[in-house]
Protein backbone atom coordinates (compact mmCIF):
# COMPACT_ATOMS: atom_id res chain seq x y z
CA UNK A 1 0.00 0.00 0.00
CA UNK A 2 2.89 2.41 0.33
CA UNK A 3 2.97 3.29 3.48
CA UNK A 4 6.34 2.31 4.47
CA UNK A 5 7.06 5.83 7.53
CA UNK A 6 3.85 4.36 9.19
CA UNK A 7 5.01 0.63 8.77
CA UNK A 8 8.44 2.02 10.27
CA UNK A 9 6.77 3.59 13.04
CA UNK A 10 4.68 0.69 14.13
CA UNK A 11 7.80 -1.42 13.77
CA UNK A 12 9.78 1.30 16.82
CA UNK A 13 6.39 1.47 18.54
CA UNK A 14 6.51 -2.78 19.50
CA UNK A 15 10.27 -2.82 20.63
CA UNK A 16 8.62 -1.18 23.95
CA UNK A 17 5.83 -4.39 24.01
CA UNK A 18 6.15 -6.09 27.18
CA UNK A 19 4.20 -9.82 26.99
CA UNK A 20 5.85 -11.19 30.00
CA UNK A 21 3.11 -9.66 32.04
CA UNK A 22 -1.44 -9.57 31.11
CA UNK A 23 -3.93 -7.89 33.45
CA UNK A 24 -5.64 -11.42 32.24
CA UNK A 25 -5.98 -13.92 34.50
CA UNK A 26 -5.26 -16.08 31.31
CA UNK A 27 -4.10 -16.34 28.17
CA UNK A 28 -6.48 -17.12 25.30
CA UNK A 29 -3.65 -19.29 23.34
CA UNK A 30 -5.79 -19.69 20.07
CA UNK A 31 -6.25 -15.70 19.38
CA UNK A 32 -2.73 -14.87 20.63
CA UNK A 33 -0.96 -17.08 18.19
CA UNK A 34 -3.07 -15.87 15.04
CA UNK A 35 -3.12 -12.11 15.79
CA UNK A 36 -0.08 -11.37 17.99
CA UNK A 37 2.15 -13.97 16.74
CA UNK A 38 1.01 -14.67 13.12
CA UNK A 39 0.81 -10.74 12.81
CA UNK A 40 4.35 -10.55 13.49
CA UNK A 41 5.36 -13.27 11.43
CA UNK A 42 3.55 -11.63 8.61
CA UNK A 43 5.21 -8.75 9.00
CA UNK A 44 8.69 -9.78 8.97
CA UNK A 45 8.25 -11.60 5.95
CA UNK A 46 6.03 -9.41 3.94
CA UNK A 47 9.04 -6.69 4.91
CA UNK A 48 11.76 -8.94 3.34
CA UNK A 49 13.26 -9.62 6.82
CA UNK A 50 14.38 -6.17 6.90
CA UNK A 51 12.90 -5.43 10.86
CA UNK A 52 14.68 -8.46 12.77
CA UNK A 53 12.43 -6.91 15.99
CA UNK A 54 9.78 -8.64 13.89
CA UNK A 55 10.83 -12.26 14.08
CA UNK A 56 12.41 -11.36 17.91
CA UNK A 57 9.09 -10.64 19.29
CA UNK A 58 7.12 -13.62 17.61
CA UNK A 59 10.15 -15.48 19.21
CA UNK A 60 8.68 -13.88 22.43
CA UNK A 61 5.14 -15.05 22.36
CA UNK A 62 5.65 -17.98 21.11
CA UNK A 63 8.49 -19.03 23.79
CA UNK A 64 5.85 -17.74 26.57
CA UNK A 65 2.94 -20.06 24.99
CA UNK A 66 5.32 -22.75 24.98
CA UNK A 67 4.62 -23.13 28.29
CA UNK A 68 0.83 -24.35 27.99
CA UNK A 69 2.22 -27.28 26.04
CA UNK A 70 3.69 -28.26 29.35
CA UNK A 71 0.68 -30.78 30.43
CA UNK A 72 1.55 -34.79 30.76
CA UNK A 73 0.06 -35.82 27.29
CA UNK A 74 1.42 -32.36 25.92
CA UNK A 75 -1.98 -30.81 24.62
CA UNK A 76 -2.01 -27.63 24.48
CA UNK A 77 -4.18 -25.41 27.46
CA UNK A 78 -6.42 -23.05 25.18
CA UNK A 79 -6.84 -20.65 27.78
CA UNK A 80 -3.52 -20.79 30.12
CA UNK A 81 -3.69 -19.99 33.37
CA UNK A 82 -0.01 -18.38 33.56
CA UNK A 83 -0.54 -17.32 37.21
CA UNK A 84 -0.68 -20.91 37.75
CA UNK A 85 1.91 -21.97 36.32
CA UNK A 86 4.15 -19.89 37.82
CA UNK A 87 2.91 -20.80 40.94
CA UNK A 88 3.71 -24.18 39.85
CA UNK A 89 0.67 -26.00 39.86
CA UNK A 90 0.37 -29.16 38.00
CA UNK A 91 -1.26 -28.50 34.52
CA UNK A 92 -3.44 -30.57 32.48
CA UNK A 93 -4.73 -30.54 29.12
CA UNK A 94 -8.74 -29.63 29.74
CA UNK A 95 -11.79 -32.43 29.59
CA UNK A 96 -13.77 -30.13 27.39
CA UNK A 97 -12.21 -27.54 24.67
CA UNK A 98 -13.41 -25.91 21.10
CA UNK A 99 -11.76 -27.92 18.26
CA UNK A 100 -10.68 -24.97 16.53
CA UNK A 101 -8.51 -23.70 19.71
CA UNK A 102 -5.97 -26.92 19.30
CA UNK A 103 -6.64 -27.40 15.90
CA UNK A 104 -5.36 -23.71 14.63
CA UNK A 105 -2.41 -23.08 15.87
CA UNK A 106 -0.11 -25.34 13.07
CA UNK A 107 0.23 -22.79 10.82
CA UNK A 108 2.49 -20.24 13.07
CA UNK A 109 4.47 -22.22 15.01
CA UNK A 110 5.86 -24.10 11.64
CA UNK A 111 6.08 -20.71 10.05
CA UNK A 112 8.67 -19.40 12.94
CA UNK A 113 9.93 -22.92 13.41
CA UNK A 114 11.24 -22.77 9.77
CA UNK A 115 12.42 -18.61 10.12
CA UNK A 116 14.52 -19.56 13.50
CA UNK A 117 15.67 -23.06 12.41
CA UNK A 118 14.47 -24.08 15.71
CA UNK A 119 12.36 -27.29 15.63
CA UNK A 120 10.42 -27.06 19.05
CA UNK A 121 7.68 -24.71 17.76
CA UNK A 122 7.16 -27.29 14.86
CA UNK A 123 7.07 -30.56 16.95
CA UNK A 124 4.52 -28.84 19.33
CA UNK A 125 1.77 -28.61 17.00
CA UNK A 126 2.75 -31.73 15.13
CA UNK A 127 1.49 -33.69 18.24
CA UNK A 128 -1.85 -32.17 17.73
CA UNK A 129 -2.12 -32.91 13.94
CA UNK A 130 -1.03 -36.68 14.57
CA UNK A 131 -3.87 -36.77 17.22
CA UNK A 132 -6.46 -35.25 14.58
CA UNK A 133 -5.80 -37.63 12.32
CA UNK A 134 -5.80 -40.80 14.62
CA UNK A 135 -9.02 -39.67 15.31
CA UNK A 136 -10.51 -38.59 12.58
CA UNK A 137 -12.47 -41.12 11.81
CA UNK A 138 -13.40 -42.38 14.91
CA UNK A 139 -16.12 -39.38 15.98
CA UNK A 140 -19.48 -40.08 15.33
CA UNK A 141 -19.40 -38.82 11.85
CA UNK A 142 -16.04 -40.10 10.58
CA UNK A 143 -14.57 -37.99 8.71
CA UNK A 144 -15.03 -34.36 10.66
CA UNK A 145 -14.39 -33.56 14.52
CA UNK A 146 -17.14 -32.40 16.80
CA UNK A 147 -17.42 -28.96 17.90
CA UNK A 148 -15.93 -29.81 21.37
CA UNK A 149 -13.70 -32.28 21.90
CA UNK A 150 -11.58 -33.73 25.34
CA UNK A 151 -7.92 -33.00 25.16
CA UNK A 152 -7.06 -34.15 28.59
CA UNK A 153 -8.01 -38.41 27.65
CA UNK A 154 -8.12 -37.33 23.74
CA UNK A 155 -11.53 -38.63 23.25
CA UNK A 156 -13.37 -37.28 20.19
CA UNK A 157 -16.53 -39.31 19.81
CA UNK A 158 -19.01 -37.68 22.39
CA UNK A 159 -20.57 -34.45 21.13
CA UNK A 160 -22.50 -34.67 18.23
CA UNK A 161 -22.50 -31.22 16.81
CA UNK A 162 -20.46 -30.92 13.52
CA UNK A 163 -20.06 -27.82 11.76
CA UNK A 164 -17.25 -25.30 9.26
CA UNK A 165 -18.96 -22.65 11.49
CA UNK A 166 -17.63 -20.92 14.53
CA UNK A 167 -15.74 -23.11 17.10
CA UNK A 168 -14.74 -25.41 14.12
CA UNK A 169 -13.79 -23.23 10.87
CA UNK A 170 -10.07 -22.89 10.94
CA UNK A 171 -9.73 -26.22 12.27
CA UNK A 172 -10.38 -27.36 8.81
CA UNK A 173 -8.92 -24.05 6.94
CA UNK A 174 -5.55 -24.76 8.31
CA UNK A 175 -5.42 -28.49 6.26
CA UNK A 176 -4.36 -27.13 2.65
CA UNK A 177 -3.00 -23.74 4.13
CA UNK A 178 -0.11 -26.40 6.28
CA UNK A 179 0.37 -27.92 3.20
CA UNK A 180 1.06 -24.68 1.47
CA UNK A 181 3.10 -23.58 4.33
CA UNK A 182 5.43 -26.84 4.17
CA UNK A 183 5.61 -26.40 0.78
CA UNK A 184 4.08 -30.04 0.14
CA UNK A 185 6.52 -32.30 1.63
CA UNK A 186 4.09 -33.70 4.15
CA UNK A 187 1.44 -35.43 2.94
CA UNK A 188 -0.78 -35.91 5.77
CA UNK A 189 -2.41 -32.40 5.38
CA UNK A 190 -3.81 -33.40 2.48
CA UNK A 191 -5.29 -37.19 3.15
CA UNK A 192 -6.55 -35.21 6.37
CA UNK A 193 -8.49 -33.00 3.73
CA UNK A 194 -9.69 -35.22 1.49
CA UNK A 195 -10.72 -37.63 4.35
CA UNK A 196 -13.50 -34.75 5.49
CA UNK A 197 -14.21 -32.80 2.78
CA UNK A 198 -15.94 -36.00 0.86
CA UNK A 199 -17.68 -36.42 3.62
CA UNK A 200 -18.85 -32.65 4.11
CA UNK A 201 -20.18 -33.03 0.54
CA UNK A 202 -22.74 -35.41 1.42
CA UNK A 203 -24.85 -33.83 3.79
CA UNK A 204 -22.72 -30.74 5.34
CA UNK A 205 -22.67 -28.89 1.80
CA UNK A 206 -26.58 -28.68 0.88
CA UNK A 207 -28.34 -26.36 -2.50
CA UNK A 208 -30.97 -24.41 -1.51
CA UNK A 209 -34.33 -22.99 -3.39
CA UNK A 210 -33.82 -19.51 -4.48
CA UNK A 211 -36.00 -17.25 -6.63
CA UNK A 212 -33.24 -17.40 -9.54
CA UNK A 213 -32.68 -20.93 -9.15
CA UNK A 214 -28.99 -20.39 -8.98
CA UNK A 215 -26.74 -23.67 -8.71
CA UNK A 216 -25.68 -22.49 -5.00
CA UNK A 217 -24.99 -23.87 -1.71
CA UNK A 218 -24.94 -23.35 1.83
CA UNK A 219 -22.48 -25.08 4.21
CA UNK A 220 -24.81 -26.13 7.21
CA UNK A 221 -24.35 -27.87 11.01
CA UNK A 222 -25.13 -31.71 11.15
CA UNK A 223 -25.82 -33.10 14.36
CA UNK A 224 -25.41 -37.01 14.54
CA UNK A 225 -28.28 -39.50 16.48
CA UNK A 226 -27.82 -42.62 17.64
CA UNK A 227 -25.36 -44.49 19.45
CA UNK A 228 -21.45 -44.00 18.82
CA UNK A 229 -20.89 -46.75 16.48
CA UNK A 230 -23.78 -46.25 14.49
CA UNK A 231 -24.73 -42.54 14.46
CA UNK A 232 -26.56 -40.60 11.99
CA UNK A 233 -26.42 -37.30 10.36
CA UNK A 234 -28.99 -35.18 10.60
CA UNK A 235 -28.27 -31.69 8.64
CA UNK A 236 -30.03 -28.62 10.68
CA UNK A 237 -30.45 -25.94 6.93
CA UNK A 238 -28.63 -23.13 8.92
CA UNK A 239 -25.58 -20.98 7.31
CA UNK A 240 -23.33 -18.41 9.26
CA UNK A 241 -21.70 -15.89 7.72
CA UNK A 242 -18.58 -17.70 9.41
CA UNK A 243 -18.72 -20.71 7.11
CA UNK A 244 -18.37 -18.44 4.05
CA UNK A 245 -14.62 -19.09 4.37
CA UNK A 246 -15.73 -22.74 3.01
CA UNK A 247 -15.84 -21.42 -0.71
CA UNK A 248 -12.23 -20.05 -1.02
CA UNK A 249 -10.49 -23.12 1.39
CA UNK A 250 -11.80 -25.34 -1.46
CA UNK A 251 -10.82 -23.24 -4.11
CA UNK A 252 -7.02 -23.11 -2.95
CA UNK A 253 -7.44 -26.82 -2.54
CA UNK A 254 -8.60 -27.64 -5.79
CA UNK A 255 -5.10 -25.97 -7.20
CA UNK A 256 -2.48 -27.09 -4.69
CA UNK A 257 -3.95 -30.76 -4.48
CA UNK A 258 -4.97 -30.98 -8.19
CA UNK A 259 -8.79 -31.42 -7.59
CA UNK A 260 -10.32 -29.85 -10.57
CA UNK A 261 -13.91 -30.73 -9.79
CA UNK A 262 -13.97 -29.60 -6.59
CA UNK A 263 -13.90 -25.73 -7.84
CA UNK A 264 -17.37 -25.72 -9.14
CA UNK A 265 -18.10 -26.71 -5.40
CA UNK A 266 -15.98 -24.37 -4.60
CA UNK A 267 -17.78 -21.80 -6.54
CA UNK A 268 -21.48 -22.73 -5.50
CA UNK A 269 -20.20 -22.23 -1.64
CA UNK A 270 -19.10 -18.65 -2.77
CA UNK A 271 -22.08 -17.91 -4.69
CA UNK A 272 -24.33 -19.13 -2.19
CA UNK A 273 -23.10 -16.48 0.60
CA UNK A 274 -22.72 -13.68 -2.18
CA UNK A 275 -27.15 -14.97 -2.44
CA UNK A 276 -27.33 -13.94 1.06
CA UNK A 277 -25.95 -10.85 1.07
CA UNK A 278 -27.86 -9.57 -2.28
CA UNK A 279 -31.14 -11.03 -0.79
CA UNK A 280 -30.86 -9.23 2.62
CA UNK A 281 -32.45 -5.70 3.15
CA UNK A 282 -29.23 -4.15 3.20
CA UNK A 283 -27.09 -6.03 1.07
CA UNK A 284 -25.57 -7.68 4.07
CA UNK A 285 -25.54 -11.05 5.22
CA UNK A 286 -26.61 -11.91 8.93
CA UNK A 287 -24.60 -13.41 10.94
CA UNK A 288 -26.75 -16.76 11.22
CA UNK A 289 -29.54 -17.53 8.92
CA UNK A 290 -31.86 -20.69 7.83
CA UNK A 291 -33.01 -21.31 4.50
CA UNK A 292 -34.56 -24.24 2.05
CA UNK A 293 -32.49 -26.93 1.34
CA UNK A 294 -33.01 -28.53 -1.77
CA UNK A 295 -35.14 -31.85 -1.87
CA UNK A 296 -32.25 -34.34 -2.39
CA UNK A 297 -33.24 -35.84 -6.26
CA UNK A 298 -35.90 -33.92 -6.29
CA UNK A 299 -36.32 -30.68 -8.56
CA UNK A 300 -35.42 -27.58 -6.81
CA UNK A 301 -37.11 -25.01 -9.29
CA UNK A 302 -38.34 -22.53 -7.28
CA UNK A 303 -42.05 -21.28 -6.72
CA UNK A 304 -43.05 -19.31 -3.78
CA UNK A 305 -45.46 -22.46 -2.87
CA UNK A 306 -42.45 -24.51 -2.14
CA UNK A 307 -41.25 -21.47 -0.09
CA UNK A 308 -44.38 -21.43 2.17
CA UNK A 309 -44.71 -24.79 2.47
CA UNK A 310 -41.56 -24.75 3.96
CA UNK A 311 -42.28 -21.67 6.07
CA UNK A 312 -45.22 -23.67 7.17
CA UNK A 313 -43.41 -26.24 8.41
CA UNK A 314 -41.05 -24.37 10.59
CA UNK A 315 -44.33 -21.92 12.56
CA UNK A 316 -47.38 -23.49 11.71
CA UNK A 317 -46.45 -27.15 12.41
CA UNK A 318 -48.64 -28.97 13.43
CA UNK A 319 -51.12 -27.15 11.04
CA UNK A 320 -54.77 -26.78 12.20
CA UNK A 321 -55.71 -23.64 10.14
CA UNK A 322 -57.55 -23.80 7.01
CA UNK A 323 -55.00 -23.09 3.87
CA UNK A 324 -56.09 -19.13 3.74
CA UNK A 325 -55.46 -18.99 7.39
CA UNK A 326 -51.98 -20.85 6.89
CA UNK A 327 -51.43 -18.40 3.87
CA UNK A 328 -52.03 -15.14 5.78
CA UNK A 329 -50.15 -16.51 8.84
CA UNK A 330 -47.09 -16.61 6.93
CA UNK A 331 -47.17 -13.36 4.84
CA UNK A 332 -47.64 -12.20 8.67
CA UNK A 333 -44.37 -13.74 10.05
CA UNK A 334 -42.74 -12.60 6.38
CA UNK A 335 -43.31 -9.39 7.10
CA UNK A 336 -42.84 -9.26 10.65
CA UNK A 337 -38.94 -11.28 10.76
CA UNK A 338 -38.57 -9.27 7.80
CA UNK A 339 -37.69 -12.78 5.77
CA UNK A 340 -36.48 -12.82 1.86
CA UNK A 341 -37.81 -15.35 -0.15
CA UNK A 342 -35.72 -18.61 0.23
CA UNK A 343 -35.61 -17.68 4.10
CA UNK A 344 -36.80 -19.02 6.63
CA UNK A 345 -35.29 -17.59 9.37
CA UNK A 346 -33.18 -14.94 10.76
CA UNK A 347 -31.21 -16.55 13.59
CA UNK A 348 -28.74 -14.24 14.15
CA UNK A 349 -29.40 -10.43 13.16
CA UNK A 350 -26.02 -8.87 13.24
CA UNK A 351 -23.35 -8.21 11.20
CA UNK A 352 -20.50 -7.42 13.32
CA UNK A 353 -17.69 -6.64 10.54
CA UNK A 354 -17.05 -10.20 9.05
CA UNK A 355 -14.74 -11.08 6.57
CA UNK A 356 -15.51 -14.72 5.22
CA UNK A 357 -17.58 -13.84 2.41
CA UNK A 358 -15.28 -11.19 0.99
CA UNK A 359 -12.15 -13.88 1.58
CA UNK A 360 -14.06 -16.33 -0.66
CA UNK A 361 -14.85 -13.98 -3.28
CA UNK A 362 -11.36 -12.72 -3.84
CA UNK A 363 -10.29 -16.18 -3.50
CA UNK A 364 -12.41 -16.85 -6.30
CA UNK A 365 -11.80 -13.78 -8.36
CA UNK A 366 -8.07 -14.57 -8.23
CA UNK A 367 -8.53 -18.34 -9.00
CA UNK A 368 -11.33 -17.88 -11.71
CA UNK A 369 -11.08 -14.44 -13.05
CA UNK A 370 -14.54 -14.40 -13.51
CA UNK A 371 -15.51 -10.73 -13.10
CA UNK A 372 -18.46 -11.32 -11.82
CA UNK A 373 -16.80 -12.05 -8.22
CA UNK A 374 -15.02 -8.11 -8.60
CA UNK A 375 -18.78 -6.92 -9.42
CA UNK A 376 -20.33 -9.15 -6.02
CA UNK A 377 -17.09 -7.41 -4.18
CA UNK A 378 -18.04 -4.09 -5.16
CA UNK A 379 -21.83 -4.14 -4.23
CA UNK A 380 -20.74 -6.07 -0.76
CA UNK A 381 -18.18 -2.71 0.06
CA UNK A 382 -20.86 -0.24 -0.92
CA UNK A 383 -23.37 -2.29 1.08
CA UNK A 384 -21.50 -2.11 3.82
CA UNK A 385 -20.20 1.07 3.68
CA UNK A 386 -23.63 2.95 3.34
CA UNK A 387 -24.97 1.05 6.85
CA UNK A 388 -21.74 1.02 8.96
CA UNK A 389 -19.49 3.75 8.57
CA UNK A 390 -19.73 6.49 11.11
CA UNK A 391 -17.76 9.62 11.51
CA UNK A 392 -14.72 8.55 13.23
CA UNK A 393 -14.79 4.48 11.93
CA UNK A 394 -17.04 1.01 11.13
CA UNK A 395 -19.65 -0.31 13.60
CA UNK A 396 -21.44 -3.60 13.67
CA UNK A 397 -24.83 -3.41 12.90
CA UNK A 398 -27.53 -5.27 15.32
CA UNK A 399 -30.04 -5.81 12.83
CA UNK A 400 -29.50 -5.85 9.02
CA UNK A 401 -33.09 -6.95 8.32
CA UNK A 402 -34.04 -3.59 9.08
CA UNK A 403 -34.47 -1.37 6.03
CA UNK A 404 -31.78 1.95 6.08
CA UNK A 405 -33.84 5.02 5.69
CA UNK A 406 -32.87 8.45 3.67
CA UNK A 407 -30.93 9.90 6.86
CA UNK A 408 -31.44 7.75 9.06
CA UNK A 409 -29.07 7.35 12.02
CA UNK A 410 -27.34 4.74 13.66
CA UNK A 411 -27.97 4.20 17.24
CA UNK A 412 -25.11 2.66 19.17
CA UNK A 413 -25.10 2.07 23.00
CA UNK A 414 -23.72 5.49 23.22
CA UNK A 415 -26.03 7.51 21.30
CA UNK A 416 -26.85 8.71 17.70
CA UNK A 417 -24.46 8.36 15.12
CA UNK A 418 -25.61 10.32 11.93
CA UNK A 419 -24.60 8.53 8.89
CA UNK A 420 -22.32 10.42 6.88
CA UNK A 421 -24.28 12.77 4.29
CA UNK A 422 -22.26 11.38 0.95
CA UNK A 423 -23.73 8.25 2.03
CA UNK A 424 -27.18 8.82 3.99
CA UNK A 425 -28.33 10.31 0.43
CA UNK A 426 -27.94 7.16 -1.72
CA UNK A 427 -30.11 4.55 0.89
CA UNK A 428 -32.92 3.61 0.16
CA UNK A 429 -36.26 5.33 1.42
CA UNK A 430 -38.73 3.09 3.39
CA UNK A 431 -41.99 4.15 4.80
CA UNK A 432 -42.29 4.12 8.93
CA UNK A 433 -39.26 2.15 9.79
CA UNK A 434 -36.10 3.51 11.93
CA UNK A 435 -32.77 3.79 10.30
CA UNK A 436 -30.38 0.65 10.89
CA UNK A 437 -28.96 0.21 14.61
CA UNK A 438 -25.35 0.64 15.03
CA UNK A 439 -23.58 -1.16 17.60
CA UNK A 440 -20.45 0.46 19.57
CA UNK A 441 -17.90 -1.97 18.53
CA UNK A 442 -15.68 -2.72 16.04
CA UNK A 443 -14.00 -5.71 15.50
CA UNK A 444 -9.89 -5.63 15.10
CA UNK A 445 -10.62 -8.26 12.24
CA UNK A 446 -12.28 -5.78 10.12
CA UNK A 447 -8.99 -4.05 9.47
CA UNK A 448 -6.89 -6.93 9.57
CA UNK A 449 -9.56 -9.02 7.58
CA UNK A 450 -11.97 -7.39 5.59
CA UNK A 451 -10.70 -4.49 4.35
CA UNK A 452 -7.48 -5.97 3.30
CA UNK A 453 -9.90 -8.66 1.27
CA UNK A 454 -11.55 -5.62 -0.35
CA UNK A 455 -8.10 -4.07 -1.45
CA UNK A 456 -7.26 -6.89 -2.55
CA UNK A 457 -9.76 -7.59 -4.62
CA UNK A 458 -9.05 -4.50 -6.52
CA UNK A 459 -5.19 -4.73 -6.29
CA UNK A 460 -3.25 -6.61 -8.94
CA UNK A 461 -2.73 -9.89 -8.92
CA UNK A 462 0.97 -9.98 -7.92
CA UNK A 463 -0.20 -8.09 -4.71
CA UNK A 464 -0.16 -11.14 -1.86
CA UNK A 465 0.04 -13.78 -4.75
CA UNK A 466 -1.44 -16.95 -3.68
CA UNK A 467 1.47 -18.77 -5.81
CA UNK A 468 3.51 -17.22 -3.02
CA UNK A 469 1.77 -16.57 -0.12
CA UNK A 470 -0.83 -17.85 2.29
CA UNK A 471 -2.77 -15.95 4.52
CA UNK A 472 -3.32 -17.16 8.44
CA UNK A 473 -6.97 -16.98 9.37
CA UNK A 474 -6.50 -13.26 10.94
CA UNK A 475 -5.71 -12.69 7.24
CA UNK A 476 -1.73 -12.14 7.83
CA UNK A 477 0.29 -13.13 4.84
CA UNK A 478 3.12 -15.66 5.76
CA UNK A 479 5.44 -16.72 2.93
CA UNK A 480 4.66 -19.74 0.79
CA UNK A 481 7.69 -22.49 0.30
CA UNK A 482 8.63 -24.10 -2.80
CA UNK A 483 9.69 -27.31 -3.64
Amino acid sequence: MGLKEDFEIAVRSIEGIDFTTTEQNDINVFETTIRYMGGFLAAYDMSGAKYPVLLLKAVEVAELLMSCFDTPNRMPIPRWDWKKYLEGEDQLAPRRVLVSEPGSLSLEFTRLSQLTGNSKYYDAVQRISDEFEKSQNSTRYPGLWPVSIDLQKLRFDEDTMFTMGGMSDSTYEYLPKQYMVLGGVLDQPKKMYESFISVAQETMFFPILNEKNQKIRVSGDVRTKGIAESSTPELIPRGQHLTCFTGGMIGIASKIFDRPSDLALAEELTNGCIWAYDNSPNGIAPEIFSVVPCPKDHDCTYSKQKWYDALAAVYTHPITHTEEETEKKLKEIIEERRLSPGFTAVDDRRYILRPEAIESVWILWRITGDRKYMDAAWRMFQAIEKICRTEIASAAILDVTVKAVVGGEGKGKNGNRKQEDRFAHELDETNGEEGVEQADSMESFWLAETLKYFYLVFSEWDVVSLDEWVLNTEAHPLKRLKR
